[in-house]
């Protein structure tokens, strides 16, 4: 049998076919999900539905995670059509390309409140709206994605930084209150990747250069590896598991100097 026979799951965050969220989305359905797929504005509704086809995805939705009402919608629409929802992945993250360069100290109240708004209080909102259609199911399941910037300091990572430090608490403060109904929650801290959301760090392929000479596999890891790793946290290979950060990273987050 496969590792997610009969599992409904919701994926936010296919940007195109090089997103983390997309190889999560192959995974899942190569293991027997049903797949649903949500998309933020009309641009990437045209390039999420094409991907969603390929995978049979039926249901594709609009989702501006800023918007409570489009939350509350989009997991209404997907729990009622499904039935029910098993797991959540959440691969949401974004802050002004301006906050994202210099000095840490230029960061604006603005810029501040959008990154910890979208790609952290986002988490939360998804989880609340997901949650009376994860009770009772068998081994339900929440992840989201990070990275190794919200624990040490990056060069132009920024208040993105400071953002994935805050998701990182709330994987934690949300597996305690969710444990008793049997819902798990984790967070993968994914190494660098080109991916779109990447391309808006300033000094990514100096970075990626670094990790990839000092990680102790001397490499750096791909979307499918990442995607890999979230097939064992949200099946029944990782029901012992909740509250982690869990790193993918080719152990380059165990080095010193």
């Amino acid at each position: 049998m496969s590792l997610l026979s009969g599992k409904k799951a919701v994926i936010l965050g296919v940007a195109n076919d090089k997103s983390i969220a997309w190889a999560i989305a192959q995974a899942f359905k190569r293991e027997g999900a049903e797949i649903a797929l949500t998309y933020a504005g009309e641009a990437f509704e045209k390039r999420v539905k094409p991907l969603a086809e390929t995978i049979d995805a039926k249901l594709v939705v609009p989702c501006d995670v800023t918007k409570d009402s489009d939350i509350d919608a989009a997991f209404k629409q997907i729990g009622e059509s499904f039935g029910g929802i098993d797991i959540l992945v959440h691969s949401v993250a974004f802050a002004n390309k301006d906050e994202l360069k210099g000095s840490f100290l230029d960061t604006t109240r603005e810029g501040f409140a959008m990154a910890l708004d979208i790609s952290a209080y986002s988490f939360i909102a998804c989880l609340k709206a997901a949650h009376p259609f994860m009770q009772n199911r068998s081994n339900p399941s929440a992840l989201t994605m990070t990275y190794y910037g919200g624990q040490k300091v990056f060069p132009n990572y920024n208040i993105m930084g400071v953002a994935k430090a805050a998701l990182e608490m709330n994987v934690r403060y949300l597996a305690e209150a969710l444990g008793q109904e049997g819902i798990r929650v984790n967070g993968i801290s994914a190494g660098p990747i080109k991916t779109l959301a990447a391309a808006g760090v300033g000094g990514f392929n100096q970075i990626a250069g670094i990790v990839q000479e000092k990680a102790p596999m001397r490499k750096n890891i791909s979307q499918e590896d990442v995607a890999n790793a979230a097939l064992y946290l949200c099946s029944d290979l990782g029901k012992g598991v909740t509250g982690e950060i869990h790193f993918v990273d080719n152990g380059y987050n165990i080095i010193g100097l």
